[in-house]
């Protein structure tokens, strides 16, 4: 298929961006100031390779390739997913028999059989903590983050625990009606003081432990609780700890993201995204990479310092030993699928979060996550957006500061359908300013000559170009 829109300028979808000839106004340039997440955060999760199950050792493992691979090209979070205070959690399909590791104030702790650093020898196993380990991952120069459901733990209801700092218990917390309605280990917790009271003890106990991210799950969608983001949001402050606030699951409704500016750095604008390219099953889960194109260009909009919408973690590489969805594998993602989520993902700004064993990382997809230009684009870019959606075509442009060595105009081409495509088309079909540029190929890294437009670009199925443009 040869598609041509040589002179022809289209409507952009994203709605009411200026083109790049105009100047946005100050407001659109001054972003709010905020302590934590200048930039969209870059780290390694556990849960696409260990699912519940990652121990200390595992952690510490892929931390260190993290620290030594990945680190001068910003990925510097580490981030310890669902499941650490589970003693068995080979048997959550079986939540009767799950059992937890709680202290005497009913909160969740690391379970010392799987990571040994969180108990000092002899200690009583209710003391156990993640503070040996944050601040071994702070040695290595990375941020320290973990993942909880949002509530209070059903075990310390049952039990009455008295909740730290405070003269409630837990059963003056408790919302017993109102349960996750995919997680057993908790219940809701009420929007009163002995709630406040409640995530004041969590929070705390998470700031001793050097956390500098906390993933709160169940909590952006279905269902979305507002008075309870609202709750962890004054009880991180009042640590005084800067420390990312990451809401789950998406989606996000796009109602809500006034609200969730206000009180969060990121959060989930899909269901969990896996290896899939694209989702004929008819169901929401998982998220395929082409459902996300429509995601991503509702929600660039509101990426800016301190808030980044979350297009979800980067399934690349391998999965396994458990991942959290799926059997032990390879990604199913072809190395131009990969190209393509990871450009989408930068144009975008989400965060970039890594979900491969890095401890299994191979040369092919190192080398995909430190390309320096993807990267300045995700980090640096200060608007971008959709502008042409025409059948399986997709354009994005981004601006990147004006003193970006290879320009500061980023254009993207994405192919989402199944045939190959030739484009002959204007740069004004993009939205951009009629001119000469010179273009540097992002994924290749070849300069080309001045070009006046896009000539007799093949695009293969499912494959995209990075360009960036210099007058």
């Amino acid at each position: 298929m040869k598609v041509s829109w040589a002179g022809l300028l289209l409507i952009p979808v994203l709605a009411g961006q200026p083109a790049r000839t105009q100047t946005p106004s100050p407001a659109a340039q001054t972003a709010p100031a905020a302590k934590v997440a200048l930039t969209p955060p870059m780290g390694w999760n556990s849960w696409d390779a260990y699912g519940l199950t990652i121990t200390e050792d595992q952690f510490r493992a892929n931390v260190k390739v993290e620290a030594n691979d990945l680190k001068s090209f910003g990925w510097n979070y580490a981030v310890i997913d669902e499941g650490w205070f589970l003693k068995n959690p080979e048997d959550r399909p079986k939540p009767d028999l799950l059992k937890y590791q709680i202290d005497a104030n009913g909160r969740y702790i690391p379970v010392p059989a799987r990571f040994p650093s969180a108990i000092a020898k002899g200690a009583p196993d209710d003391s156990s903590s993640f503070k040996a380990l944050g601040d071994w991952v702070h040695e290595q120069g990375l941020k320290f983050g973990i993942h909880i459901v949002r509530g209070i733990p059903r075990v310390s209801v049952d039990a009455n625990l008295p909740v730290a700092g405070s003269t409630f218990h837990a059963k003056d917390v408790a919302d017993t009606t109102d349960a996750c309605p995919w997680d057993p280990t908790n219940w809701g917790v009420r929007n009163n003081a002995a709630g406040q009271a409640w995530y004041d003890s969590l929070l705390a106990q998470y700031a001793g432990w050097g956390v500098d991210l906390i993933k709160v799950d169940c909590i952006a969608s279905h269902p979305y609780k507002i008075d309870e983001i609202r709750m962890i949001r004054r009880a991180i402050d009042k640590t005084g700890r800067p420390m990312v606030l990451s809401l789950s699951p998406g989606p996000t409704s796009l109602d809500n993201a006034a609200e969730v500016a206000e009180v969060a750095q990121m959060w989930r604008i899909s269901d969990d995204v896996w290896d899939v390219w694209s989702n004929n099953n008819g169901n929401a889960f998982p998220q395929s990479i082409t459902g996300q194109f429509a995601k991503a260009a509702a929600w660039s909009i509101y990426a800016k310092p301190g808030n980044w919408p979350d297009a979800d973690m980067l399934p690349f590489g391998e999965l396994r030993p458990v991942p959290g969805d799926g059997q032990p594998r390879t990604t199913r993602l072809t190395p131009t699928e990969q190209r393509t989520m990871l450009t989408l993902w930068a144009m975008a700004r989400s965060p970039l979060i890594l979900g491969a064993n890095l401890t299994l990382l191979d040369d092919a997809t190192r080398k995909l996550l430190t390309n320096p230009d993807l990267i300045r684009i995700d980090q640096t870019a200060t608007r971008s957006g959709q502008v042409m959606h025409d059948e399986d075509i997709i354009a994005w442009t981004a601006d990147l500061p004006p003193d970006s060595p290879d320009g500061s105009i980023v254009l993207a081409l994405f192919n989402t359908g199944e045939s190959q495509v030739v484009l002959d088309s204007s740069f004004e079909a993009y939205n951009l300013e009629a001119a000469t540029y010179s273009v540097k190929d992002v994924w290749t890294g070849k300069t080309l000559n001045k070009v006046k437009s896009v000539q007799s670009l093949t695009l293969e199925p499912h494959a995209c170009v990075l360009w960036l443009l210099k007058k």
